[in-house]
């Protein structure tokens, strides 16, 4: 991994957790015993009535909050990038490990306090959270130094080599300076690709790796140059320098690529589950338990809604749009009819060409909307049958939006990674643009989720779900 997240610094965040949990759980006691809440406990009681922490309750702590993070990647570098992602992160993680403590004390019978349960989890989390912040303004002070900047240089100013670069500047990945490009192609040489300049062929990369202090060198170079790989990695390796090799064959996978070794043989898997059969369940069972009793609670809302959509025109009150789902399955997804009897019919009549020349299907000033749709459409209340897709298997609570048959038709080969998961009712794309970013236009977002999924993942954008509900932003 580059500088910014090393092995040390991950290390050092693990130790500083610990610290920080048990040094919460011990200052959560004294404030239950000098804060004038709760019955009173006078200090000659303590010893003999009231609990004090014991070395079994410290383990507990320990061993709960060690397995949780680890679980949710906390200390996974690609996860915690951005600041809002690591505190996310640690927040839903610290809220989910204290329900399971909860559990615990239950179980063993240990005993601990309602109000320093409260004072431990507020503590903790303000604990965990500070001293991040603090870590976060040192390494940016840090930053003004070169000498604390990962340095890189790409060996192959083509496609691949170009969005490599767009890749690295879209995550904001801290501590990194691009040097250049190295390329063989004649035309290329001293001009500017994608913002970097193209420093000379890959015959000079010992020198530009000794004269730019090249701490990181990725080679990204099409099959047909596959035959200088061999010499150039020789010559690299001769030089204190990290090199990474990205093979083009990535852009066929549909899901994340995986790397197996057989007898010293890299095996690279192009189209393994997207999600793997441990998170498949939990995630299949999270599902069932969050549509049966949404379903149930939200029944009274949905009987009020399906009468008033029959009482505004006489029509049907659900709408079974056809979509593409996991795996490219056809399904039928199901909500509540917004529009107009026979919208489908009059879709070439509201479609818009942008200037890129792509078809644009909605627009918040659609007349095939209804009254009664338009309210529907504005608060998402039009998607909440679709916890029955939810509950028999045909989509997710969370997942890439299931996609118009006519459009997957136009699909960039690219794309059609987006199902490779169960495709959801919310995704990272909703969260993060709705309406206003077609989705067919935003098929990376959809590939971020892919890359990244984790039950915290969803967690994280189911919680996100409600306040762009609440805003109403992007929906019609």
């Amino acid at each position: 991994m580059f500088k910014r997240f090393s092995p040390n610094y991950m290390a050092l965040l693990l130790l500083w957790d610990g610290i920080t949990l048990q040094a919460a759980l011990w200052l959560a006691m004294q404030l239950r015993y000098r804060l004038p809440y709760g019955q009173e406990v006078r200090p000659e009681w303590i010893p003999q009535f009231v609990y004090a922490p014991t070395l079994q309750l410290h383990l507990v702590v320990a061993v709960l909050w060690l397995a949780g993070f680890l679980i949710a990647a906390v200390y996974t570098p690609r996860r915690i990038i951005h600041w809002y992602l690591e505190f996310q992160r640690v927040f839903f993680t610290h809220t989910v490990t204290s329900f399971f403590l909860a559990g615990v004390l239950y179980m063993t019978h240990l005993e601990l306090p309602r109000l320093t349960y409260l004072y431990f989890y507020s503590l903790a989390l303000a604990g965990l959270w500070g001293y991040r912040i603090l870590l976060r303004l040192w390494h940016r002070l840090r930053h003004q130094s070169t000498k604390n900047v990962a340095h890189i240089l790409l060996v192959g100013a083509g496609d691949l080599g170009q969005r490599i670069v767009e890749e690295f500047r879209h995550q904001a990945w801290p501590g990194l300076a691009f040097v250049g490009f190295l390329d063989d192609d004649p035309t290329k040489q001293g001009v500017y690709v994608a913002g970097l300049p193209v420093l000379g062929n890959l015959d000079q990369a010992a020198e530009f790796v000794t004269s730019r202090a090249v701490d990181e060198v990725i080679i990204a170079l099409p099959p047909r140059a596959h035959d200088r790989l061999a010499n150039l990695v020789a010559t690299l390796h001769q030089l204190p320098v990290r090199v990474r090799v990205v093979p083009d064959y990535f852009s066929l996978s549909l899901s994340g690529a995986t790397v197996e070794n057989l007898g010293g043989i890299p095996l690279i898997g192009l189209r393994d589950p997207a999600i793997d059969g441990f998170q498949r369940l939990i995630k299949r069972l999270v599902d069932i338990g969050a549509a049966s009793v949404g379903l149930v609670l939200i029944s009274p809302l949905l009987l009020a809604v399906a009468v008033a959509i029959k009482l505004e025109d006489g029509g049907p009150v659900f709408y079974p749009a056809r979509r593409i789902g996991e795996n490219g399955q056809h399904f039928h997804m199901v909500k509540f009819r917004s529009m107009i009897v026979n919208a489908d019919k009059m879709l070439d009549q509201v479609s818009k060409v942008d200037e890129q020349g792509n078809v644009i299907h909605k627009n918040p000033n659609d007349p095939r909307v209804t009254r009664v749709g338009r309210l529907l459409r504005r608060t998402s209340v039009d998607e909440l049958p679709q916890l029955w897709n939810v509950l028999i298997g045909e989509m997710s609570l969370v997942g890439p939006r299931p996609e118009i048959p006519d459009l997957v038709e136009k699909y960039a080969p690219w794309q059609r990674k987006r199902f490779a998961v169960p495709q959801g009712i919310t995704g990272w794309w909703q969260v993060n643009g709705r309406s206003d970013k077609p989705m067919h236009l935003h098929s990376e977002d959809d590939l971020y989720y892919i890359q990244n999924y984790s039950l915290w993942l969803d967690l994280e954008i189911l919680w996100k779900t409600i306040f762009v509900v609440a805003r109403g932003r992007g929906a019609f």
